[in-house]
């Protein structure tokens, strides 16, 4: 049984500064998921180039079956002390999750991070080690599937510090916020978000520190498989259908034409429904086998449009934006965004006369272009994608 990790991470650069002295990097390999989160020492470039250097050196070594040993004493050779304050240039919180669910934990000089088993907050054991002149906390237990895992630079920590608090937020009353507004089922870029406002609120919108917030879920790999359009070659159109429908996963078809292809190719009926939810939105139909089946550009566009009004929107208001409507578009986010693991969508590049009327917008004929823009907004929430062209 592969477990899937559905990961995000958000941050809030330094006031005044272009570049984020925090460094978060995010590695899937066969064995399973690494995440790297370094803080520079200070601000602005020399701050974002040491992060950069500790979280690639270490994701890539590790990702290439080195030991975490290895990897911490690389990094203590590489980076040296500082001379005035006599800490370290960088610090650093590995976690590495195999298929398996097995976590590996190590944390150097940054917040400890939180665990959640299930809806309730655990402790995590830590063991003391002594790594390449640095002292490094160790973890290590088997997660299962809807456990999460927050992690956060000091930035987070010092929130506040000589403006609406005197000593920071602290680490107790992080995890007393944390824990107040944390759900099985709130998503990890909204967890990140959520935690983001509010430091940004105590900063007064002019963060003294870099400070982010990376969120980890533990979930059964469940891919969705997004069929829109029909291929250019007829011949092909059993081959789409058969990778969609054997495809072991969530099962989306999206286009009145792809919806027949589907239909005449499996031999089960195409069963239309009326009901409009929303009259801007046209009405969804029923494929026995298929999760959902909606029309085309239209759906997509408006489902596009969803997604991107979510990655801009303030952290406080991404949750205005309602998935719990039954509108085609409103139930194609949700599946994409909260039901599926990752998304692989099956486009055919046959060419739709309906698209091709003077009278219609031209966004209908941009449909590759279309796929692509989603592809890269639900990327930003931190989804896998991928496009195949048939």
């Amino acid at each position: 049984m592969d477990l899937f990790i559905d990961a995000a991470y958000e941050s809030l650069n330094h006031y005044g500064e272009e570049l984020c002295g925090d460094k978060v990097e995010f590695m899937r390999t066969d064995r399973g998921f690494i995440l790297v989160l370094a803080d520079g020492l200070g601000s602005g470039v020399k701050a974002n180039i040491l992060s950069t250097l500790t979280s690639k050196i270490i994701a890539t070594m590790l990702s290439s079956g080195a030991r975490l040993k290895d990897a911490v004493e690389t990094i203590a050779s590489t980076l040296p002390v500082c001379n005035e304050r006599g800490i370290a240039y960088s610090t650093f919180t590995i976690i590495n999750i195999s298929k398996s669910g097995h976590v590996r934990i190590a944390e150097f000089d940054n917040p400890s991070l939180v665990y959640f088993k299930g809806d309730t907050m655990t402790e995590i054991d830590r063991a003391e080690q002594e790594i390449g002149g640095k002292t490094v906390y160790t973890s290590d237990f088997y997660a299962q599937i809807g456990d999460t895992l927050i992690a956060f630079s000091d930035g987070v920590v010092h929130a506040g510090v000589g403006a609406l608090l005197d000593l920071g937020w602290q680490y107790d009353n992080i995890v007393k916020y944390i824990k107040e507004n944390f759900s099985p089922d709130v998503a990890p870029i909204v967890m990140c978000r959520k935690l983001l406002g509010a430091v940004n609120t105590l900063y007064m919108g002019k963060p003294g520190d870099d400070s982010t917030v990376c969120t980890l879920r533990i979930k059964l790999s469940r891919p969705a498989y997004v069929m829109v359009g029909p291929p250019m070659n007829a011949e092909l159109d059993k081959v789409v259908v058969d990778k969609l429908m054997f495809s072991g996963g969530l099962k989306v078809v999206c286009g009145g034409t792809t919806s027949q292809i589907v239909s005449r190719v499996t031999g089960r009926e195409l069963e239309v429904t009326l009901d409009y939810e929303n009259p801007a939105i046209p009405p969804t139909a029923r494929i026995p086998g298929v999760d959902l089946v909606t029309e085309g550009v239209l759906t997509l566009g408006k489902c596009l449009d969803i997604i991107k009004n979510m990655n801009e929107a303030d952290s406080d208001n991404w949750d205005m934006y309602s998935l719990n409507k039954k509108d085609g578009a409103s139930e194609l986010t949700r599946l994409l965004l909260q039901e599926s693991t990752e998304v692989h969508f099956l486009v055919g590049r046959a060419l739709n006369p309906a698209h091709q009327n003077p009278g219609m917008p031209v966004s209908l004929g941009l449909k590759l272009n279309l796929i692509k823009e989603l592809a890269t907004e639900l990327e930003k929430t931190g989804k896998k994608t991928f496009i195949e062209y048939f």
